[in-house]
């Protein structure tokens, strides 16, 4: 397996596959909360509904990642 960073894939497409998911994700946290729909994301292995409408819940789901954008 290979265990570079991706950044460092020989693929531009592959290199820009992380970016692409970030706006991918913020975008549905967007209509999530538009349309007060649930954003069902997974951590530590345990699955979870966050209603973006609840106080703060876009917040939460945003600090859980790190500074560099990848998943903690």
């Amino acid at each position: 397996m290979n265990t570079k960073p991706i950044e460092e894939a020989r693929n531009a497409d592959l290199r820009g596959s992380w970016p692409a998911l970030q706006r991918a994700a913020q975008r549905a946290r967007q209509i999530a909360a538009q349309t007060g729909t649930a954003i069902v994301v997974v951590h530590n292995g345990v699955m979870e509904h966050i209603y973006p409408s609840a106080p703060g819940a876009i917040d939460r789901e945003q600090a859980a990642t790190s500074a560099d954008g990848k998943p903690v």
